[in-house]
């Protein structure tokens, strides 16, 4: 089963990049994040088309979430935080196994009320994940995390101190994910490898210098781990014209 993720920022701008990866790539399963824009401008036809099943999660302008599957799709959430009105999260079951895509807030600026709505949101995904690993279930998690794990994870750690992807508070996050016993699929066939980046900046010349960041990921449960054949960034897309400021990230199990 190939598993991929991409924040396509905008399926409207970008939904002729996402069908020409697909019908190259042919996922059998594709998180997407970032779709700036309600459930009727999706390009459903075009994925029904291909195979695939769709669950969205989507509001006008910003964020939304999709998950697009050869295997019909069972949708359990699409909330992770109470009362929250921002379209970020989509759990659902899929051929026995629990996934969740998530398009977790960004936190900056860190002292504007988004931080603390970072904070408050990735520690209700926590509580979850907390939840559904004492009962033995197995998932996934995957998606644009907006967090860079380590500072092998960005190619000038000292030019993003400060930054909300890289304060010490969302690191730790994601530490507390890893504590809880999950796995970063990238870093099971990857472990020391450092340009390994899922994200550039359109300004800056970011793309072009390979000033990139790790912020894209999959997390798994320790029976998934073991089921794990591949992880890797598919850095192509983001060479290409008008091209998203993330690129893919695919498991394989």
């Amino acid at each position: 089963m190939k598993i991929a993720s991409w924040n396509v920022n905008s399926i409207k701008a970008r939904h002729e990049h996402v069908l020409r990866w697909i019908d190259s790539i042919k996922p059998d399963i594709l998180f997407i994040q970032e779709l700036k824009g309600i459930e009727e401008n999706f390009p459903k036809s075009d994925f029904g088309d291909r195979g695939y099943h769709l669950a969205i999660n989507a509001q006008k302008t910003y964020n939304g979430v999709a998950i697009a599957s050869k295997y019909p799709i069972n949708v359990l959430s699409d909330s992770i935080l109470d009362g929250d009105d921002q379209a970020r999260f989509l759990e659902v079951e899929i051929e026995n196994i629990r996934m969740m895509n998530c398009y977790m807030p960004n936190g900056n600026p860190v002292d504007s009320e988004k931080y603390p709505y970072k904070i408050n949101w990735s520690n209700s995904l926590i509580k979850k994940i907390n939840l559904l690993y004492k009962k033995d279930i197995s998932f996934l998690i995957g998606g644009d995390f907006n967090i860079i794990p380590t500072i092998n994870d960005v190619h000038d750690p000292i030019k993003w101190e400060g930054d909300a992807l890289f304060r010490p508070e969302s690191r730790a996050l994601y530490r507390t994910m890893h504590n809880i016993g999950l796995y970063d699929a990238y870093r099971i066939k990857h472990p020391y490898e450092t340009d390994c980046y899922t994200f550039w900046d359109y300004q800056g010349g970011a793309w072009p210098q390979n000033k990139g960041i790790r912020i894209d990921h999959f997390l798994l449960t320790p029976d998934l781990a073991d089921q794990l054949k591949s992880c890797d960034i598919d850095r192509e897309p983001r060479g290409w014209d008008k091209a998203s400021d993330h690129t893919p990230i695919i498991i394989e199990l």
